[in-house]
């Protein structure tokens, strides 16, 4: 085979054919027929999701990803961090923060369209409007901490989150998204405050028909503060469904 070689009897393709592992991936071809009229087959001929136009891997700067890692890190307390109001009516395996969240997140998604309504930016909204409870806790009306100190907290523990993040376009997108919650001004928040009362209202039905609990206290602090169409429709249908039950 040496002598073979040293005669150039092995051109520069048809060696990657032989020894493919002596030639780098993206220059590497594969034989799919003998026949002459199948062209042989290059990786390089094709676009690689990973390859930058010069052909390198384009990978995220380390300190990107690790920024990326230690906030979802962190974001796993909302995964087990129980709904403090169901903690304290004794409900057995309360839902999460994170599981309150998620439903949010598709009530937005499985919503009708509503003009002047961002669906997208409703269901970004919805997964984010209380990620600061990662640090502060799920603060409830029966804790006796104002609402500005509640805001004052959760804010704090939001400018930590998006300094953890690394900064930069998605963690001022956090930033705007927690803040137009909060405001309640814009048409998207307005949405996602009745899905905030919603969930907890169909949660609470849940554990109703599933524990055999009253939680009528609720449906009452709730009652009348819906603010668009689609929250009063629902809380009607989830009234309605309790009243049969009853």
């Amino acid at each position: 085979m040496r002598n073979v070689m040293n005669k150039g009897f092995f051109s520069s393709k048809s060696l990657s054919l032989v020894f493919p592992s002596l030639t780098p991936p993206h220059l590497r071809f594969f034989h799919r027929s003998s026949s002459p009229n199948i062209p042989i087959h290059c990786m390089a001929d094709e676009e690689s999701p990973n390859r930058s136009g010069d052909g390198s891997v384009s990978v995220p700067p380390p300190s990107l990803a690790s920024s990326a890692i230690d906030f979802l890190s962190l974001c796993s307390r909302l995964k087990t961090t129980p709904r403090a109001g169901w903690v304290k009516r004794d409900v057995k395996n309360p839902e999460s923060i994170a599981d309150h969240m998620y439903r949010m997140g598709l009530m937005a998604l499985v919503s009708s369209d509503i003009p002047g309504v961002n669906r997208d930016k409703c269901m970004k909204m919805a997964i984010v409007h209380d990620i600061a409870e990662a640090i502060v806790g799920d603060i409830t009306p029966s804790c006796g901490v104002s609402k500005e100190e509640k805001n004052r907290r959760e804010s704090e523990a939001l400018e930590h989150m998006c300094k953890l993040l690394g900064g930069g376009e998605r963690a001022e997108e956090i930033d705007e998204l927690w803040r137009e919650y909060e405001a309640n001004e814009s048409p998207e928040a307005k949405v996602v405050k009745d899905f905030d009362k919603l969930e907890m209202i169909l949660q609470a039905l849940e554990y109703e028909q599933e524990q055999g609990k009253d939680l009528e206290e609720f449906f009452t602090s709730t009652a009348g503060k819906f603010q668009t169409d689609i929250g009063k429709a629902w809380a009607l249908e989830i009234a309605s469904r309790r009243r049969k039950q009853q």
